[in-house]
């Protein structure tokens, strides 16, 4: 039997707050209903989550990681990693590291032990990720692997083959409008200051990953990247203890740790006289 269609949103008992993940195109018409119910409203709208490649990073862990970061559940997650900036000293084993991580995934049925990358969820998605990647080959990156909509062996299934674009820059929609599919794009910067000028050139804000040997160097980073949060050597990540959020268009409010608490909870004051 079909599910029941769920009642909608404006029906719904008044609690103190509402935690949607829509996303940003169209804007979501949950904020205006719940201003209407003056109730406060936590949105999750988009992401655009950068890897940082620092100049004493740890391509062992780097590239493995970043890789992973990117193509997980076929780059269908809110954090997976969407835009890759590589220090200068580092592009070219970068890539060359990259390049059989990417070729060596077995598209397939998810449900096989086999299977290394799954389908995509949105029957528009392929087509829309091949116009991103299209995109950045006219405007001068150079494709090392994948870039079209396929099916998996047997000839089923809507799948986008893993991709590792290079020399990719922000002219080009695959490095400043969301993805969310299996696309490595990849651009090399000078340095920390190049970073930070294009991790921050974005309207989304949800995480950001540094690889570096030295702990100081992703903290003093990490503190001027406009994100909710920043990872150390890792990716596509999350703490249930940490507050999960982000900043600019992609969203308001918090949800895990402590502080989701404080979105789905009313503070209640007890001024209590004892009779003397």
């Amino acid at each position: 039997l079909p599910a029941p269609s769920p009642p909608p949103f404006s029906s719904l008992p008044p609690f103190p707050t509402s935690s949607i993940h829509p996303s940003i195109r169209p804007p979501p018409p949950s904020q205006a209903v719940a201003q209407r119910r003056l109730i406060d409203c936590s949105l999750e709208l988009g992401g655009k989550d950068a890897a940082y490649v620092a100049a004493d990073a740890d391509l062992k862990t780097a590239i493995p990681g970043i890789v992973d970061g990117a193509i997980y559940n076929a780059g269908q997650s809110c954090c997976s990693v969407e835009r890759v900036y590589v220090h200068q000293s580092h592009y070219d084993a970068f890539l060359e590291g990259a390049l059989p991580l990417v070729k060596a995934y077995t598209l397939g049925d998810p449900l096989t032990q086999t299977t290394t990358l799954g389908p995509m969820a949105l029957e528009g998605a392929p087509e829309q990720i091949e116009k991103q990647v299209d995109d950045a080959v006219k405007k001068g990156a150079d494709l090392l692997h994948g870039g079209k909509p396929t099916a998996d062996p047997k000839g089923n299934g809507r799948f986008f083959q893993p991709t590792l674009l290079a020399n990719c820059d922000h002219s080009m929609s695959v490095m400043t409008e969301e993805t969310f599919g299996p696309v490595v794009a990849v651009q090399a910067v000078s340095g920390d200051d190049e970073f930070l000028s294009l991790v921050n050139d974005s309207q989304y804000g949800l995480t950001a990953g540094i690889f570096t040997k030295n702990t100081d160097t992703a903290v003093r980073l990490g503190q001027r990247i406009e994100v909710g949060s920043v990872l150390m050597n890792q990716c596509d990540t999350l703490d249930p203890e940490l507050p999960w959020g982000g900043v600019k268009n992609t969203g308001k409010g918090v949800s895990l740790s402590k502080h989701g608490f404080r979105g789905v909870t009313k503070l209640k004051a007890f001024n209590l006289k004892m009779h003397q």
